[in-house]
C-alpha cells in the first residue's frame, strides 16, 4: 500500500472582497457542527439575517490583514505543507474545511499519485465539534461517495503530547525574549458551552465548572475546554510562569447564547484597568495565522489594550511554518509511515 498525508485547516475566502466573503461564510456557518440547530434555525439566522448583514464588515476585516499572495491562513499553510514535503517520503497534500482548496480536491491529488492509505492530519491541537470533527465526518462521506477503496486514518488531537508543548513553549520563549511584559494571556477559540456537553462521551461529567475540567475522565478525550486550559498549564509549567502571570481566555464569540469565559475581549479590558501595562498573548487554538489572530487579536485586542491604559502589547506568532515545528510534523508522519510499512 502507498501512503499519503492530507493536512486540512479552516480554510479562507477566495479574496477578501464581500461576494467571496459571504460564499464563504455561508458554507461555514451552515455546517451543522459550527451552528448546531435545525436546519429551518439555521437557515433562517444565517441567509436571513447573518448573510445580508456581515459579509461587509467580514470583508473590511480580511481587508486589512489580507497579503500579497494572498490569505495569510493559506499562504502559510502552504509554506508548512511545503517545507514537510522536503522532509519525508511520502505525497503530502492540503486542504480546507471551506472554501475552494476542497478536501475532495486533497484527497484526488493523493489518489492521482497512486497513494491509497491517507493519514487525514486536522492542523488543530484540541478538538471540537467545529473544527477537527466537522473535518473527520466530511471526509468520511467523501470516501464513501469518490474513494470507497481509499484507507482513511486520523491524528487525534496532540494538545499534551510532550513534544508539542515542547514546540510550542520554545516558540513563545524565543518571542517574547527580550520584552518586557506582566502578563501572559492564552486565548484560545470560543465554542458555545452546548459543543462541550455534546462532546461528552460520558453525558454527565462535564459541568463547565471549575472541577470537571481537572477531574480525570473519559470526556475529557473529546473536551475543548479541557484540552485548552490543559495546553495553558502545560506550557506555564514548561516556561515555569508563576500563577498570577498568566491567564487563560476565549475568543470570536457569537450570537447570544453562552460561551466559554472569560471572553478575551473582557479579559484584555480588565488587565489593563488592574493596572498590567505590558501584555503578552499566544494563540494556541491555531497553528496558522489567520483572521483571528491577526485582526481580532493583533489588531482590535491591542486597541482594546491600549483604550483602558495598556501600554506595551505583544502578540506571539502562531507556529506556521516554524522550523521546530516543520520538524515536529514530519517527525510524526514519519513515525506514522514506519509503523505501517
Amino acid at each position: 500500500m502507498k501512503k499519503g498525508v492530507l493536512l486540512v485547516n479552516l480554510g479562507s475566502p477566495d479574496s477578501p472582497e464581500p461576494k467571496d466573503v459571504k460564499k464563504y461564510l455561508g458554507e461555514f456557518l451552515m455546517d451543522e457542527r459550527v451552528i448546531d440547530v435545525p436546519l429551518w434555525a439555521r437557515t433562517l439566522l444565517v441567509k436571513g439575517i447573518i448573510l445580508k448583514t456581515r459579509p461587509k464588515a467580514s470583508a473590511a476585516a480580511y481587508k486589512k490583514i489580507w497579503w500579497k499572495e494572498g490569505s495569510p491562513l493559506i499562504v502559510l499553510s502552504e509554506r508548512l505543507q511545503n517545507k514537510i514535503k522536503k522532509e519525508v517520503e511520502i505525497p503530502v497534500a492540503l486542504a480546507m474545511r471551506y472554501g475552494s482548496m476542497t478536501i475532495k480536491k486533497g484527497l484526488q491529488e493523493l489518489v492521482d499519485k497512486g497513494v491509497d492509505e491517507v493519514l487525514l492530519f486536522p492542523l488543530y491541537p484540541q478538538f471540537a465539534m467545529a473544527t477537527t470533527e466537522t473535518i473527520l465526518v466530511l471526509a468520511e462521506e467523501i470516501r464513501k461517495e469518490h474513494f470507497p477503496n481509499l484507507k482513511i486514518e486520523s491524528v487525534p488531537a496532540f494538545y499534551n503530547k510532550p513534544d508539542y508543548i515542547e514546540v510550542l513553549s520554545s516558540s513563545i520563549k524565543r518571542h517574547l525574549q527580550g520584552k518586557n511584559y506582566e502578563h501572559i494571556l492564552f486565548s484560545y477559540h470560543g465554542v458555545p458551552e452546548r459543543h462541550i456537553r455534546k462532546s461528552d462521551v460520558t453525558k454527565s461529567h462535564c459541568k463547565i465548572n471549575g472541577s470537571c475540567c481537572v477531574t480525570p475522565s473519559k470526556a475529557h478525550e473529546f473536551c475543548y475546554r479541557h484540552q485548552c486550559l490543559e495546553v495553558t498549564r502545560l506550557v506555564a509549567e514548561k516556561l515555569q510562569l508563576t500563577e498570577e502571570s498568566y491567564s487563560t481566555s476565549f475568543q470570536s464569540r457569537l450570537g447570544f447564547d453562552p460561551w466559554l469565559q472569560p471572553y478575551t475581549d473582557r479579559t484584555i479590558e480588565r488587565l489593563a484597568k488592574n493596572g498590567i501595562k505590558n501584555m503578552a498573548i499566544v494563540t494556541p487554538a491555531f497553528v496558522s495565522d489567520c483572521l483571528e489572530t491577526l485582526e481580532e487579536i493583533a489588531m482590535e485586542g491591542e486597541e482594546i489594550f491600549h483604550e483602558m491604559g495598556g501600554k506595551q502589547f505583544s502578540t506571539v506568532p502562531c507556529l506556521n511554518d516554524d522550523i521546530e515545528w516543520v520538524t515536529l510534523l514530519s517527525k510524526w508522519i514519519t513515525d506514522w509511515t514506519v509503523s505501517k510499512m
